[in-house]
């Protein structure tokens, strides 16, 4: 399995904007699909959005239009720019990579990071 790291996340006030980054370790990144999670307190966790290793995007509606996923293979990460915010964005956010969206959410979970935006 491929190990990632993420990063980015803080407290923001609603508007603004935050660049999440997801940094793996491994060969496998480049042909992997890249999918970014997030999860409230007390709430299931949900797909935000996934990138294939084609560069094919794909997003949440809740998310669509605001949020952009990419990755740059060379620097083995992947980011999820997050134009504005809103309260209810608040959440920990967290990646995977596997070879197909399907098995995306096997295996173990990161620490995630944390991002809470303000009313």
């Amino acid at each position: 399995q491929v190990q990632l790291v993420e990063s980015g996340g803080g407290l923001v006030q609603a508007g603004g904007s935050l660049r999440l980054s997801c940094t793996a370790s491994g060969s496998a990144f480049s042909f992997s699909v890249v999918g970014w999670f997030r999860q409230a307190p007390g709430k299931q966790r949900e797909l935000v959005a996934t990138i294939t290793p084609g560069g094919r995007t794909d997003y949440a509606g809740s998310v669509n239009d605001r949020f952009t996923i990419s990755r740059d293979n060379f620097k083995n990460t992947a980011y999820l720019q997050m134009n504005n915010l809103k309260p209810e964005d608040t959440a920990v956010y967290y990646c995977k990579a596997a070879p197909s969206i399907a098995t995306m959410t096997a295996g173990s979970w990161g620490r995630g990071t944390q991002v809470t935006v303000s009313s």
